[in-house]
């Protein structure tokens, strides 16, 4: 069996993952949101929730924050209240879809007034970023039209560029703003940044310290993926990845739940880019855990990415050279499918044990106690959730 190199574990020993504050809050369908004991209260139990994954996984170093969903009085005390549970604070990501003036845009809008709302939240989350320490901040717009006719296209596209522009220059020298993108939801007929190409466009049009964020739920049935990460990389574009999986739209699901093979195929193209442990491309998760427990859900989900990308640095990119200079197509094919069908489950877990880590995570996490721990303490208050 084809084994991971010390080379390979010295590279995987660096990897990380952010995840997202929301996924340790209550969240559901558009019919249902379900309730589950021991639910963080507030950001900081949030926090100490993500810092498990951490502890068992050591994959997890930071924690994404969702304003207003995590908004305190004292950024500083948030800050420091990671860093004494193992963490840090990391992206920043706005919510311009929440209020009742953007029902017909934000940064797109036609009314100045609203515009200058949606601008100035975007410019209260860069003072966040101020106290937090936190480099990214992260715009998804759920912005666009039902109906043709409905709106002027391209009238939105500047409006976005202006709005996007007067946010981009109030960045710090070391702060980026990452756009991401959707091609449907909850706009149907045109949504103002769909696809990489728009994201692209607008961002590249900013300056160097814009980047596009790619989720992997965000793209039609059959879109190739890591065509698209290598084209982002290629351009010096990709600032960020939102991990989770789908199987029909965005599901927000585990990571590599629906297609690991994909999952895979991207990774190598993120080597193969240049993308693995680069600072310019933060690995982040974006899932809600609908009805599976949260914190295993998170656990879960860094072991999947952590798994592919030993799967893909195993692939014997030499021998693929030569295989595609030659033509041999199915000596090319070969060669992937030979590295993805690879276990290198019990390698990684005897390796995590002489790192002093958990052979096994999810079995670890399980006999901790914690989370019947924060079921007995946490009790009275309002649960987070979407909005919370």
């Amino acid at each position: 069996m084809t084994s991971l190199s010390p080379e390979n574990l010295s590279t995987l020993a660096e990897q990380a993952i952010e995840l997202p504050s929301w996924a340790f809050g209550n969240s559901g369908t558009r019919f249902r949101v379900f309730a589950t004991s021991g639910t963080p209260r507030d950001p900081f139990e949030k926090i100490a929730d993500a810092a498990q994954v951490h502890h068992h996984t050591g994959l997890a170093p930071s924690v994404a924050l969702h304003i207003p969903w995590d908004a305190v009085d004292d950024y500083g005390a948030l800050r420091r209240h990671a860093e004494d549970h193992g963490v840090r604070l990391g992206t920043v990501n706005s919510n311009t879809f929440q209020d009742e003036d953007y029902k017909f845009g934000a940064l797109t809008h036609h009314d100045a007034r609203i515009r200058r709302k949606a601008v100035d939240h975007h410019l209260a989350c860069i003072d966040i970023m101020d106290a937090t320490g936190s480099r990214d901040l992260k715009i998804w717009l759920a912005e666009g039209s039902n109906y043709p006719g409905q709106n002027d296209m391209r009238a939105r596209q500047d409006r976005l560029h202006d709005s996007l522009q007067e946010i981009y220059a109030r960045l710090g020298d070391d702060q980026r703003l990452v756009l991401e993108y959707k091609f449907f939801e909850p706009a149907f007929y045109h949504t103002d940044v769909p696809d990489w190409g728009t994201s692209y466009v607008q961002v590249a049009a900013l300056g160097e310290k814009a980047m596009v964020c790619l989720d992997t739920g965000h793209h039609a049935p059959g879109t190739n993926i890591e065509f698209i990460v290598m084209q982002l990389l290629r351009l010096g574009r990709l600032g960020s990845f939102d991990f989770n999986s789908r199987f029909y739209a965005d599901d927000d699901l585990i990571v590599g739940a629906a297609d690991p093979f994909q999952l895979f195929r991207i990774l190598v193209e993120v080597i193969r880019g240049g993308g693995l442990n680069s600072p310019d491309v933060a690995f982040m998760l974006d899932q809600c855990h609908n009805i599976e427990d949260k914190i295993p859900g998170q656990i879960r989900s860094v072991l999947n990415v952590q798994e592919m990308t030993a799967r893909a640095l195993l692939l014997d990119r030499e021998a693929l050279s030569a295989a595609q200079a030659a033509n041999d197509v199915l000596a090319a094919n070969a060669l992937m499918m030979d590295a993805f069908q690879t276990d290198v489950r019990p390698q990684l877990a005897a390796w995590r044990e002489g790192r002093g880590l958990p052979a096994d995570p999810m079995a670890a996490y399980a006999a901790s106690g914690y989370a019947e721990r924060i079921a007995a303490e946490r009790v009275g208050g309002a649960q987070a959730g979407w909005g919370a």
